[in-house]
């Protein structure tokens, strides 16, 4: 399992922009590259929901609710997964928890960094 340290959370204005970032400052790059890494979120009251995730090839999944507004990107040498976020709404307001998987039984979480989309 990784070691996964988010950034980049915080406050936005309604069509604003955040990068959030996801080291796992631990691994190794050949550890860290057969991870499909992924972003969810958590709003109040609702259950965590898949943002985005990449795999090792690099393909991509996206939430239908990104409608093209979010990019997510990978960087195995610096063993970091970013996800871009333009066009912010309010109901994007959560936590966003990184998250890496590989297999079945190899499933690891971040600490989570909260983004608030708010006027």
């Amino acid at each position: 399992q990784l070691t996964l340290v988010e950034s980049g959370g915080g406050l936005v204005q309604p069509g604003g922009s955040l990068r959030l970032s996801c080291k796992a400052p631990r691994a190794i790059t050949s550890v860290f590259s057969p991870y499909t890494m992924g972003w969810y979120r958590q709003a109040p009251g609702k259950q965590r929901e898949l943002v985005a995730e990449i795999n090792s090839r690099r393909d991509t999944v996206y939430a239908d609710f990104v409608e093209g507004r979010f990019t997510i990107s990978r960087d195995n040498s610096r063993k970091t997964v970013t996800l871009q976020m333009n066009n912010l709404k309010p109901e994007d307001t959560a936590v966003f928890y990184c998250n890496a998987r590989l297999g079945l039984n190899d499933n690891s979480w971040g600490q989570g960094t909260q983004v608030t989309v708010s006027s």
